[in-house]
């Protein structure tokens, strides 16, 4: 049942940015910004850690756990230190996402050849 629940979770997420980007004059670019700010603004609410308790990895793979995580990240960095916290620990979770999406690009481009 798991593995359902992370299927339509994501799925239903995936399926609202098509429904966007069909819709609107949005770029890919601006939808992705568009649910990082969400992911954020739901883990504000309290609500994301909810979603990733019930959807497990459909809530962990998307772009918008990335808002959840910055945001997380950040509050916890601010309970800490302070306000200098904020910019210290906001980075502290999702610098492993960062530092891994750099270097597996890295990777997958030794390997494939552009198209001209």
């Amino acid at each position: 049942m798991n593995y359902l629940y992370a299927f339509l979770f994501a799925g239903i997420a995936c399926a609202l940015a098509q429904i966007i980007l069909d819709n609107t004059k949005l770029t890919p670019g601006h939808i992705t910004s568009l649910f990082t700010c969400l992911g954020a603004l739901f883990s504000f609410l309290g609500l994301y850690d909810g979603f990733i308790e019930k959807f497990g990895a459909g809530a962990t793979v998307l772009i918008s756990n990335f808002g959840h995580m910055l945001y997380s990240s950040a509050y916890q960095g601010y309970l800490e230190e302070g306000v200098l916290g904020i910019f210290s620990g906001m980075l502290c979770k999702s610098s492993l996402a960062i530092t891994g999406a750099i270097v597996f690009s890295f990777l997958v481009s030794l390997v494939f050849n552009p198209k001209d």
